[in-house]
């Protein structure tokens, strides 16, 4: 799948690791690198949503069409499918479980 960035911040956390790792800490840092990794290996969303150990699964409510992905028990990784150009993911944040 192809990856886009909605921040120019979320794109060098990943292109740039140390800085990722720096800015959200080792262990969120390097899965937040480690899934982006998975996500542009991913032939498509499907794929994503049955990996058991990413816990990828749709949003609700105001987040209605976007998905989480398991960072650790607190992180996820926000992202959403493009819906005008197939296989194409937005990485939209990374967010605190409960709202931090």
């Amino acid at each position: 799948m192809e990856v886009l960035f909605r921040s120019n911040k979320l794109e060098k956390w990943f292109t740039r690791s140390k800085e990722g790792i720096r800015a959200l800490g080792p262990e969120v840092g390097k899965r937040y690198i480690q899934r982006i990794n998975i996500i542009k290996l991913a032939r498509g969303m499907d794929e994503l949503l049955i990996l058991p150990g990413l816990k990828c699964h749709p949003l609700k409510g105001d987040r209605a069409g976007q998905f989480a992905m398991a960072l650790t028990g607190y992180f996820r990784l926000i992202l959403t499918l493009d819906s005008e150009a197939p296989n194409t993911v937005w990485i939209e944040e990374v967010s605190g479980h409960y709202g931090d």
